[in-house]
């Protein structure tokens, strides 16, 4: 089925926010000026702001939510359901993952390749598949498992290119940029926990996505920006990256915006990206697929690489571009998308209908019929 152009323009919309949201992000870290007090020129290295402008974003979800609603009330026949009542702290737990993740991807990102960061991210695969076994009582079809495995190979494959690669400089040496790869994998750990919290606890109570995300980023916005105070008095040494070498200077990062108004300019694309990526991404799961979501959440890797490749922040290496089709496959894998393609070959589609009709004659009692014959 063709796709229309409120489509396409999701689509466009979920790829081109998706990239920035990154893209900025490790714009703004490359920035140097001065701080307060006249310090020497630094790296604007505040992860911390960083994720509470993030979760700003996340936020801005709930208004559009509400502005939506407002709209939709409006007609003669509204559409959406009801408002249904809920309890706002189930989302508290998820929030704090959330936040605890962002932060540790944040701080990764000042240490290792944007295009590394993106796709180290698929990482979330092999942790919500296992968690969801374990927590969840899922059963693992063949093809997920393989999806898991290809994953992991995908990981070790992009984690070698940045081994070989001379993605690494006198600011971010070897030793840094493996850390920073090792930092985004545990936060995909917190990322597929929060994952496994939502479903078990949250999705249950039918909540709209948008209002979802917003309450999850009102809390995170809410105790981290709370977090920033006592994070201004706990000294870190040099792992803060501020003159000060606390775990975050809050006060250093304004002056730093103040000095350069063009880091201001790289926040407020990461705070409005994020806000459009998840208004996007909810959209395009309801109008046209999740596993077109998924697709659009891979490709945003490639334009991401292309980005860096081509204002300098990064080399090319031909591992990044195996890693990077690894990683897709074995998503592609996990989410199902073989399904849909073998569905479309006529000797898969032939073999689907006859088994379907062969199952019916063995189970004409039971109300439903499961055939996965293309796995």
């Amino acid at each position: 089925m063709a796709w229309t152009k409120y489509q396409f323009c999701l689509a466009a919309m979920m790829l081109i926010t998706g990239s920035i949201n990154t893209l900025s992000a490790k714009w703004a870290d490359g920035f140097r000026a001065e701080g307060c007090n006249g310090s020497q020129k630094h790296l604007f290295n505040h992860p911390f702001l960083q994720a509470v402008g993030m979760f700003l974003g996340e936020v801005s979800c709930l208004a559009v939510f509400y502005m939506i609603l407002c709209h939709d009330r409006r007609r003669t026949e509204p559409q959406m359901a009801p408002v249904r009542k809920f309890n706002s702290f189930l989302f508290l737990p998820p929030a704090l993952c959330d936040m605890t993740a962002t932060s540790i991807m944040y701080i990764a990102l000042n240490l290792t390749s944007a295009s590394s960061f993106q796709m180290l991210r698929g990482a979330v695969v092999i942790f919500t598949g296992l968690l969801s076994v374990a927590f969840l009582g899922r059963r693992l079809i063949t093809s997920q498992w393989v999806g898991i495995f290809l994953t992991i190979c995908g990981l070790v494959v992009v984690g070698l290119a940045d081994f070989v690669s001379g993605n690494h400089d006198e600011k971010h040496k070897l030793s840094q940029v493996l850390t920073g790869d090792l930092l985004i994998i545990v936060a995909q750990i917190i990322v597929a926990i929060q994952m496994v919290l939502e479903e078990k606890f949250v999705y249950k109570h039918d909540v709209h996505p948008l209002q979802a995300v917003g309450t999850e980023g009102m809390f995170g916005f809410i105790i981290l920006s709370l977090l920033l105070i006592p994070m201004y008095y706990i000294p870190v040494g040099s792992f803060g990256g501020n003159p000060r070498g606390v775990l975050e200077d809050a006060l250093d990062a304004f002056c730093q915006i103040g000095i350069k108004p063009l880091i201001f300019l790289a926040l407020l694309g990461n705070i409005l990206s994020i806000a459009f990526f998840n208004f996007a991404g909810i959209s395009v799961t309801k109008e046209i697929s999740a596993t077109t979501r998924m697709v659009l959440d891979s490709l945003r890797t490639i334009v991401i690489w292309i980005v860096s490749l081509s204002v300098g922040w990064e080399h090319f290496h031909g591992l990044q571009i195996l890693g990077f089709f690894i990683l897709l496959l074995g998503a592609a894998l996990y989410n199902g998308l073989h399904k849909l393609i073998l569905a479309k070959l006529p000797w898969c589609k032939e073999r689907m209908e006859e088994d379907f009709e062969r199952n019916r004659l063995l189970t004409e009692n039971k109300d439903s019929i499961n055939v996965s014959p293309c796995n």
